[in-house]
């Protein structure tokens, strides 16, 4: 699937990363960003109610970046 450049707001500062879509067990819309220092992976995918949710990712992890990411994705399709 498409990849494309995303941004995530860290406590510190921004996250750059590549999102893309991929193949997510039980899920059709799944996406993940990798950063691109590698400190953040993380997955997300609408669930049953349509509401962007995390699947797996690194921890520690801020939950506004569910909504950050999800904003981005719906941008790209």
């Amino acid at each position: 699937m498409e990849q494309f450049e995303a941004t995530l707001a860290g406590t510190d500062s921004s996250i750059d990363g590549i999102a893309q879509g991929i193949t997510y067990p039980n899920f059709n819309n799944a996406y993940e960003f990798k950063s691109t220092d590698g400190t953040l992976h993380l997955i997300i995918a609408k669930d049953a109610e349509g509401e962007w949710i995390r699947l797996t990712g690194t921890e520690p992890f801020l939950s506004s970046w569910i909504d950050e990411l999800a904003e981005q994705v719906e941008s790209k399709i």
